[in-house]
């Protein structure tokens, strides 16, 4: 018979602090704004409040915003950095759409606003506290 290594227990893993929750939060949070900003764009679009009647070519706007979706799950630093930067643009079309359009276009374009402030609030945080933590 041959000699057994002693059984041994894993290694306790280390508590959550309030610090991962926060940063789990954030990328949750991210994540979710991004998608809602793809649905509302695609909805939009196609059938809520198309530029023409029966959708327009203006939905492939969310197509750069699948780009970063990958990233921000395999939950890259680099992605949520210049995803920060890029919302921008889809911020100021709805501002300007939501001053220049009428309703229903015009609520819907407030509700893409709101959701590049989550959006851009989400991937500040996130980018801030994952450098606070690499540091301590």
């Amino acid at each position: 018979m041959s000699p057994q290594a002693p059984a041994t227990s894993p290694a306790p893993a280390t508590p959550a602090t309030p610090a991962d929750a926060h940063v789990r939060l954030t990328r949750w949070l991210a994540v979710g704004s991004l998608l809602g900003l793809i649905v509302l764009g695609l909805v939009w679009e196609l059938w809520a409040a198309p530029v023409r009647p029966g959708g327009s070519w203006l939905a492939l706007k969310v197509l750069p915003l699948c780009l970063p979706l990958a990233g921000l799950l395999r939950n890259r630093m680099y992605t949520y950095r210049w995803v920060s930067l890029v919302v921008w643009l889809y911020f100021i079309e709805g501002v300007v759409r939501a001053t220049g359009d009428r309703a229903p276009s015009s609520y819907l374009a407030l509700a893409e606003v709101a959701l590049c402030l989550s959006l851009f609030a989400a991937c500040v945080l996130h980018v801030r506290l994952r450098q606070k933590k690499a540091a301590a």
